[in-house]
């Protein structure tokens, strides 16, 4: 009997992150939700699609800023079910870092859970996705390729993190496939910890989408989904999921 594909979604119970795992898990595969802080949330999220279809979820916790500790995070994701098949680097900060501001702390946060992690957690799963011609799926966003003011050192992050999908493409083929999807306005921040953009800079952001409308998390999600389940022969690519706005800019 075929045995279920397993995926790691890093920042899997929460926003996004959730809606992917849903969407994912809907797909027909097990799902390892990773959190941070959200405990409560993926306990939750791992109960209802258990309810959907029995020992098919499970969640670990872990800060993907401890470098040293992501070997033991691909360890325990791997326990779980017994192998791991795919990943999704979705977990992100996002939070302003503007010249002549910017220290050690926005560098830390930023770069590690933007690329950093990204970047030892596909290392400490290599093998193992070698060995079940798995896929990495990142998520960056447009403003890897079009800066955002006043986010700079997230905008270089997500530069970053595009280059390593293209290189570890390279690296991992032909065993592994490996591309991003590059959101645009979907989701917006949690206004009680950015107040960035307010309802005026949110019409402004999406007019210049050719689609005239924000997306949705759903919309993040169907291309997670067909890069992971419907696109055996792509690899290297990163999708832009923006209403055209990459195009506008």
């Amino acid at each position: 009997m075929q045995r279920n594909e397993v995926v790691l979604v890093t920042g899997g119970a929460k926003r996004v992150g959730a809606v992917i795992s849903r969407r994912l898990h809907g797909e027909g595969k097990h799902v390892v939700v990773h959190y941070h802080r959200s405990a409560e949330s993926a306990e939750a999220l791992v109960r209802d699609l258990n309810a959907q279809r029995p020992h098919s979820a499970a969640c670990i916790g872990g800060d993907l800023l401890d470098t040293a500790g992501l070997d033991d995070l691909a360890a325990r994701a791997i326990a779980c079910f017994g192998r791991i098949d795919g990943l999704i680097n979705n977990a992100s900060s996002f939070h302003p870092a503007t010249l002549g501001q910017i220290d050690e702390a926005h560098w830390t946060d930023l770069i590690g859970t933007n690329l950093k992690a990204p970047l030892f957690l596909t290392q400490a799963l290599a093998s193992q996705l070698r060995l079940n011609k798995g896929f990495v799926i990142n998520i960056t966003d447009i403003h890897a390729e079009r800066p955002l003011r006043d986010y700079l050192v997230y905008t270089v992050a997500k530069a970053g993190l595009a280059g390593l999908t293209r290189s570890l493409a390279l690296e991992l083929s032909p065993d592994v496939r490996v591309n991003a999807v590059a959101p645009g306005p979907v989701l917006w921040p949690d206004e009680s910890e950015i107040d960035t953009f307010d309802a005026a800079e949110r019409s402004r952001i999406v007019a210049q989408t050719m689609l005239k409308r924000a997306g949705t998390p759903e919309d993040v999600a169907d291309a997670v989904c067909f890069l992971a389940c419907h696109a055996p022969y792509v690899t290297g690519h990163i999708l832009p999921v923006d209403g055209g706005r990459h195009a506008y800019l």
